[in-house]
């Protein structure tokens, strides 16, 4: 059954239709990389430009560079029945998107359409630029109170407050995917944008059906581009989901956005980057790579004064298990904290695989009373401790009573381990995660403050 389009939306795209149109013509083409003549002073960095094939489809690119008086152009997709002499067509020079609040719920691509099959996308009233800019520093609001992620060993160990960026660093396999689906579902936040960036095109349909459910979809939108997709494809997700995110803050919405992953945004930086001839540098990342991260990843946090904000999580896909990789030190860098997944951890079979000892939040210290703060240093005192002695203990060279201290340790360990494993279809809110902490390490519970409530949350399930 075909979908039609509101009167109103109908109207709008032909408003946006140009009055004119400039053409070039393709003068060479090497690999994924197209050179346009015949356009001088049309085009500049970013320009979007339409190719049409021998069979008159149009096929979308993007403007990367210049040389010698030619635009050099990299395509959206394949160029297959393209070739020397076909048309050129400039489509707009500062790329926006139309989002509104019908976009809740739906899932599209990099280039805003819908992929989902529930019919076309209304568009929204304002544009919003693709590649946006941070708001300016000094008008920024700060980071607000703490938010509910709904997992516990997070809650607890790497408290994160509204409007903060955290970043998850994990190899492949341990688990981060079915961890951000658990937030998306528990956080108590307004509006959910989930950046699938070079995606394994399968899991796609499973992570937005099994891992995140109706109730978590109904309040998100989805931004994909899968790992068969082009470089530029790829790059403008991550960019899309920002731009989609920033529209709600601008609302008045408390966002959160999480992104899988900015290593895969960095990669499809570095196709870019070599495709147009830049000099490779650490790990053949070149350096726009690493100046187009922090543009990217400052668009989130506080909003203005007044506004809503962005809270951001962003996986980092560490290559061999290696943290210190260009790109994940970069990145750690630029964040308001991180949590580390860890491989052995995920072998021995607790889920999340946090390594909390690893694990920091740069906000945390503030937003946390006297007690909450104890509590969470005596636990980190024990697993600390049980972490020096492993080695010992496992070979039975340590002998019980020889260190109070490791004694203690080994006797909270597994009460601990139980403690930051937690299954994805349960939820353990802000207080009594901290009440079940307090438990295990002999304190008293902190004093019991209800959480702000910013957007809904859903039932409460403790394990």
């Amino acid at each position: 059954m075909a979908h039609a389009l509101p009167i109103e939306d109908i109207l709008h795209d032909i408003e946006r239709i140009p009055d004119r149109r400039v053409y070039g013509r393709v003068a060479a083409i090497l690999g994924m990389l197209v050179e346009i003549a015949g356009i001088d002073g049309s085009l500049a960095i970013g320009a979007r430009c339409d190719l049409l094939d021998r069979a008159n489809r149009r096929i979308g690119c993007e403007v990367v560079g210049f040389r010698n008086g030619r635009a050099l152009a990299l395509a959206f997709g394949a160029l297959e029945g393209v070739g020397l002499g076909s048309k050129a067509i400039v489509v707009e020079n500062d790329p926006v998107a139309w989002p509104s609040r019908a976009w809740l719920g739906r899932v599209i691509n990099a280039l805003g359409e819908p992929i989902d099959g529930k019919g076309p996308l209304p568009a929204g009233k304002i544009p919003m630029r693709i590649r946006n800019v941070p708001p300016p520093a000094h008008a920024r609001g700060r980071v607000g109170e703490k938010i509910d992620l709904g997992v516990r060993s997070i809650n607890t160990f790497a408290t994160c407050c509204r409007g903060q960026r955290m970043g998850i660093f994990a190899a492949s396999g341990v688990g981060k995917s079915v961890l951000l689906s658990m937030m998306a579902r528990y956080a108590s936040l307004d509006v959910n944008v989930i950046g699938l960036i070079g995606e394994r095109g399968r899991e796609v349909q499973e992570f937005i059906e099994d891992e995140l459910g109706p109730e978590g979809l109904a309040r998100s939108v989805i931004v994909v581009a899968t790992s068969d997709e082009s470089p530029l494809m790829r790059r403008q997700a991550a960019q899309m989901s920002l731009t989609v995110a920033e529209y709600f803050r601008d609302q008045g919405d408390h966002v959160l956005c999480m992104m899988d992953s900015v290593t895969r945004f960095a990669m499809a930086m570095r196709e870019i980057g070599l495709s147009v001839g830049e000099p490779p540098a650490s790990k053949g990342y070149t350096p726009s790579t690493f100046a187009e991260l922090p543009r990217l990843l400052e668009r989130a946090g506080p909003g203005l004064s007044g506004s809503g904000s962005i809270t951001g999580l962003f996986t980092v896909l560490v290559e061999g298990d290696d943290h210190n990789e260009p790109v994940a030190d970069a990145v750690r860098g630029i964040l308001d904290g991180h949590i580390v997944l860890e491989r052995s951890i995920a072998e021995r079979g607790r889920y999340p695989a946090v390594n909390v000892l690893r694990s920091l939040s740069r906000t945390m210290p503030n937003c946390n009373t006297d007690a909450e703060t104890e509590i969470v240093r005596r636990a980190r005192q024990h697993l600390s401790v049980y972490e020096d002695m492993a080695e010992l203990i496992r070979l039975g060279a340590y002998r019980k009573g020889t260190d109070p201290q490791v004694d203690e340790a080994i006797r909270l360990f597994e009460p601990l381990e139980i403690f930051l494993g937690q299954r994805r279809s349960d939820r353990t809110d802000l207080q009594t995660g901290y009440n079940l902490l307090a438990d295990i390490v002999g304190l008293p519970h902190p004093d019991a403050e209800p959480p702000a409530k910013i957007g809904k949350i859903g039932p409460k399930v403790i394990s």
